[in-house]
């Protein structure tokens, strides 16, 4: 053999892309996965609450919102539409004026169904859902407790006579603490609050 056929011969290029490794486990993900998610949401459901449905940790859900846009849309929708039907529901149980039909049945001695009554009752407003529906909609208005704001100069002519004054004031109050204490006999010789 010459020392030309030893030498390795250049390959040829591929023409097919190379195959992409898939790292870690395959994903649990479905597609049916986005409306039942949206499901979920309608129900109040927290992301906790879904990881453990899909039988996944939260944080592959939170993966899954950011990797699957259909994912999150759904979840957002679900959410949107049950907040809408929550506030909807608040907004007539603050204003009242809904319905309700109760049927009551009237039985005998020995429990046979001797008539029944249906009755019709008007829904009164609720004052809590009011208040809560003011306080959150218009807080300035509707806040328990009004913040009031007033700028203080310290800075201002007359604070140091003030604070003289204060002081003074203060110690007068000292001294005769001391001798009203000295007087009961509660202090002795060398105690004393003045200082």
């Amino acid at each position: 053999m010459s020392a030309a056929s030893k030498t390795p011969r250049p390959r040829k290029a591929s023409s097919k892309a190379p195959a992409k490794t898939v790292r870690g486990r395959p994903t649990k993900y479905r597609a049916e996965f986005a409306e039942q998610a949206r499901r979920l949401a309608l129900l109040g459901q927290t992301d906790v609450e879904m990881a453990a449905f899909f039988g996944v940790a939260e944080r592959t859900l939170h993966y899954w919102k950011g990797a699957h846009r259909d994912f999150l849309q759904s979840l957002k929708a679900g959410k949107e539409e049950a907040d809408a039907l929550v506030a909807e529901s608040l907004y007539r149980a603050a204003i009242g004026g809904g319905t309700i039909t109760e049927t009551k049945v009237q039985a005998d001695a020995d429990g046979n169904i001797v008539g029944r009554t249906t009755e019709i009752k008007q829904l009164p407003a609720n004052t809590t859902a009011m208040i809560f529906w003011l306080k959150n909609r218009q807080p300035d208005k509707w806040r328990d407790r009004i913040e009031h704001q007033a700028d203080i100069n310290v800075d201002c002519p007359g604070m140091d006579e003030l604070a003289r004054v204060f002081h003074d004031r203060m110690q007068q109050a000292q001294e005769r603490q001391a001798r009203t204490l000295a007087e009961r006999g509660f202090l002795n010789g060398g105690d004393s609050n003045e200082g």
